[in-house]
């Protein structure tokens, strides 16, 4: 048997983390048993459903790396094999027509709740005789549900899940305008697209069900099911957007890479021992559903920028470079940094890279950190640069730049040796000297080791800076 998995976003809005982490965890279990992931966009809800968030979910699954088998298949085109499907149910007499107006359905609903009856629908139209339907009512289409026993699904998750047939009612299919209802859509879709194992969040295990009644009264079989549990923020209550709950699109804009955010999903809810660090390879050889937990796993953007910041240290430079390039259509301001980027300054920040990498967490660091090789002469300084650079300081910084002046080769061996010698005539600590010098170079008072930052501006542009600074 061919494994066949998929991922099946609503289009009513931005691909979030959780839809992510399912997308992801549905493509591990494909791709670690030679099977396929298939893509549904479930587009049924045509008021919500914008094309917007269709193009939003694509570009998300794509940045992430989690590709996906074959066409995309959009669920609101197969309206016709649905309602196929239920002239099939109505004719084997497992689906009949219902003509309850809004009232009745209103009614009955406040009937349930006020006797605590978990049963909404009082079944009126099921036995009864299609003669008796009042003239010119277009009726519902509605399942004729087991009225007793039990449904139970085999949870890959949750374990063995049992509800009692006499609390679910039968079901809408088709609504009264023609439309198919999703608890039927999902079905008929995923029986047609061969999917075997339906992995998704927990909060479609009473749909599951629903839709296991369905399959019953197709002689169908039912896909494997495994429910995975939300995502909860840090204090363990719902996500929210204060707790990370952002679509993908946020997380690229924020400066995480790839393949970070897919280590870092996998193992929210997935344990694999004590491992942390996994490569694609190992995701995809080591992912399987019963080592997902059945409690809501937390989100730690602490963790996640920690793991960020290990990717991006073990990146190669120019693969930075690249993912810097792919990140500045996503910033504000970004196609101006872009247009700076001549390629004297690509070489640059590449010279850079390997010092401005270390103190990164994110791509939004690395720019950061990396701004005072963007800025334009005379450079802004940070109210702690410009506090360090007292009228003293710019006089050392003057005596300084002499020294350096006689500097050839210019190289962070030769700069740092020139500069000690200058601090140990002066009788000073080598700090003394570098802070202003970081501060007239930099514009703040942190940045890369102060050699390397000379010998990445280079010698011209290292003195133009200090005098820019020492003429105030």
């Amino acid at each position: 048997m061919t494994v066949v998995t998929r991922f099946a976003p609503s289009p009513t809005g931005f691909l979030h983390i959780g839809g992510a982490r399912t997308a992801l965890f549905n493509w591990l279990y494909a791709r670690g048993r030679g099977g396929k992931m298939l893509l549904r966009i479930e587009d049924t809800d045509r008021e919500r459903s914008t094309q917007a968030a269709i193009d939003a979910i694509l570009d998300g699954l794509k940045w992430l790396g989690v590709a996906w088998d074959g066409e995309v298949v959009y669920q609101f085109s197969r309206a016709a094999r649905h309602r196929e499907v239920v002239e099939t149910l109505l004719a084997s007499g497992h689906a009949y027509r219902c003509y309850a107006s809004h009232e009745e359905l209103t009614q009955m609903r406040e009937a349930a709740r006020r006797e605590g009856r978990a049963k909404l629908y009082d079944g009126r139209w099921r036995d009864r005789d299609p003669a008796d339907a009042p003239p010119g009512v277009k009726p519902a289409i509605r399942l004729k549900a087991p009225a007793t026993g039990e449904t139970v699904i085999e949870d890959q998750v949750q374990g063995r899940v049992v509800w009692q047939n006499e609390n679910l009612d039968d079901l809408v299919l088709l609504r009264s305008d023609g439309t198919p209802t999703y608890m039927l859509a999902v079905v008929v879709d995923d029986h047609d697209m061969a999917v075997t194992h339906v992995i998704r969040g927990d909060d479609h295990l009473t749909n599951a069900a629903r839709q296991k009644q369905i399959y019953d009264a197709l002689g169908w079989a039912v896909p494997v099911m495994a429910h995975i549990p939300l995502i909860h923020g840090p204090d363990g209550s719902k996500l929210s957007k204060r707790h990370g709950a952002l679509g993908v699109d946020a997380y690229r804009a924020l400066g995480y890479l790839p393949v970070a955010l897919r280590n870092y999903l996998v193992r929210l809810g997935w344990s694999h021992g004590d491992q942390e660090i996994f490569s694609t390879e190992e995701m995809v050889a080591a992912f399987d559903l019963p080592q997902i937990g059945r409690s809501p796993a937390r989100f730690d953007f602490a963790k996640l920028e920690s793991l960020n910041g290990h990717y991006i240290r073990q990146t190669a430079d120019t693969a930075l470079l690249d993912a810097i390039d792919q990140l500045l259509p996503h910033l504000a301001g970004g196609a101006e940094l872009a247009a700076k980027l001549t390629p004297a300054l690509r070489l640059q920040l590449l010279t850079a890279m390997p010092s401005l990498k270390e103190r990164a967490k994110t791509l939004i660091d690395l720019i950061d950190s990396a701004s005072f090789l963007l800025s334009d002469r005379p450079i802004a300084l940070d109210d702690k640069a410009k506090a360090l650079l007292t009228a003293e300081a710019q006089g050392l910084l003057a005596d300084v730049s002499v020294e350096l002046t006689a500097v050839e080769p210019w190289t962070p061996q030769t700069t740092e040796h020139a500069v000690r010698n200058f601090a140990e005539r002066r009788g000073a600590k080598l700090g003394a000297v570098a802070q202003p010098l970081r501060a007239a170079l930099t514009g703040r008072t942190t940045s890369p080791g102060i050699f390397e930052v000379l010998a990445v501006l280079g010698k011209s542009e290292s003195l133009a800076r200090l005098a820019d600074q020492t003429a105030r």
